[in-house]
């Protein structure tokens, strides 16, 4: 008796165009196969100067940008009236908020910076900005990978890109055969989509970093899905997958907001270490930023990475912080056994929620220092590839980034069903 119910329910929901948390991303329809990406040779994609790098391109008719579908770049996701259209009201109404965490949002003190002043000290929220909480204390939250469990891992990781002059960051990183899992932020995909094609097609592993990279804290609930929805559309549009990962600016999470993040089927990925690379040559001395750099790389010679691994915080923001990574990487390479994504280091075979691109596990991959028997694939030609992602790996998924429970689900479906026969009627 349910069932059928469900059924006419699902099939109102699908006519009506409106979509619910639990299938939001099958919406989305892009004109990129993830497998098989060419990047055109413009000055764009193979210049080394930033200038020309850095020069706004149209990337039609793989991704055509239309401001009017788009929340302003740079600003709160709600922005451009992205709150009211009938996609995002769907899914915001398909989430029953009634079971969301009863968490104020926070504030911001006059210099910007998150106020923590009057908070709880036992850290009832599991705040990360004032405590480091990684484990959720509210139930159906996803929790936080923090840190690479296999030994003597470097888990390597880069916020803020895609930046328009990272192809000389970008060309090393191919050359060496290296993986990163890089942390996008939606502002950015839009107006550099060839970067962010170029992340799929060399094979890293692509989460996103927000729209407007803002204190997630301190938004409301609808700014919050705003901000993870519309940098979910992005990717997907411009790349062909959507992220089963995400981290919030500045580490900024709470389990409100991780609350709001698992009901898109998104799991926060943050770090055990910090180079503060950002702050190079602004609020710190460069020479500061690299002994924190020669301090972590000793890590993983002296045993303090015996046991496990790390995931390190790095940035793809500008060239200091992109040089910085160069200078330091074949010193990283050699003091480590794996050098690897984050998806990697967690076994994880489908990080995106599509199942077209596939990953292998720790063991089978090619970033381990240590290994001799690394078959070499062919060089990539021009800006073409037909493989974007390591595949054809048998490894088991360990994936920590499931969807909300299914009687969850369900009842999210029948939500926008009710909102879409609504509509229909």
């Amino acid at each position: 008796m349910f069932f059928k119910p469900l059924v006419v329910a699902c099939a109102l929901l699908q006519a009506s165009g409106l979509v619910s948390a639990a299938e939001y991303w099958e919406s989305f329809k892009s004109n990129v196969n993830p497998k098989n990406i060419t990047i055109p040779n413009i000055p764009q994609t193979t210049s080394k100067d930033e200038s020309t790098q850095c020069k706004w391109y149209d990337a039609s008719p793989l991704f055509t940008f239309n401001a009017a579908d788009w929340p302003t770049p740079w600003m709160v996701a709600t922005s451009n009236g992205m709150n009211t259209t009938a996609e995002f009201k769907a899914l915001y109404n398909s989430i029953d908020w009634s079971k969301a965490p009863k968490i104020p949002v926070r504030r911001k003190t006059p210099d910007g910076s998150i106020d923590l002043s009057g908070y709880d000290s036992s850290d009832p929220d599991c705040w990360w900005s004032a405590t480091t909480c990684t484990a959720p204390k509210y139930a159906n939250t996803n929790p936080d990978i923090y840190s690479c469990p296999e030994p003597e891992t470097w888990g390597l990781t880069f916020d803020d890109g895609p930046n328009c002059s990272h192809n000389a960051f970008y060309d090393y990183l191919e050359k060496q055969k290296l993986k990163a899992s890089m942390f996008y932020v939606g502002s950015n995909v839009i107006n550099w989509p060839y970067g962010a094609m170029r992340g799929v097609r060399d094979g890293h592993h692509i989460a996103q970093h927000t729209w407007s990279h803002d204190l997630m804290t301190t938004l409301s609930n609808q700014e919050v899905l705003a901000e993870l929805y519309y940098t979910q559309k992005a990717i997907k549009m411009v790349t062909g997958v959507t992220p089963k990962y995400w981290r919030p600016a500045f580490g900024d999470v709470d389990d409100r907001v991780r609350w709001i993040a698992t009901q898109l089927g998104l799991t926060n990925i943050l770090w055990n270490l910090d180079t503060d690379d950002w702050a190079a040559g602004l609020t710190e001395p460069v020479e500061k930023i690299k002994k924190t750099y020669e301090d972590f790389i000793t890590m993983g010679t002296n045993g303090t990475f015996a046991k496990s691994g790390n995931i390190v915080l790095m940035h793809e923001i500008d060239a200091t912080t992109m040089d910085m990574a160069l200078e330091y990487l074949p010193k990283i390479q050699k003091a480590y056994k794996r050098v690897v994504d984050v998806a990697t280091c967690m076994n994880i075979t489908y990080p995106y929620m599509e199942k077209t691109v596939k990953f292998d596990g720790i063991g089978k991959s090619s970033n381990a220092t240590t290994s001799s028997t690394t078959k070499k694939s062919p060089a990539s030609t021009a800006h073409h590839s037909t493989a974007a992602s390591p595949s054809a790996s048998k490894a088991s998924e360990n994936d920590p980034s499931a969807a909300p429970n299914l009687a969850a689900s369900l009842s999210g479906l029948m939500v926008a069903a009710v909102v879409s026969i609504a509509v229909l009627v």
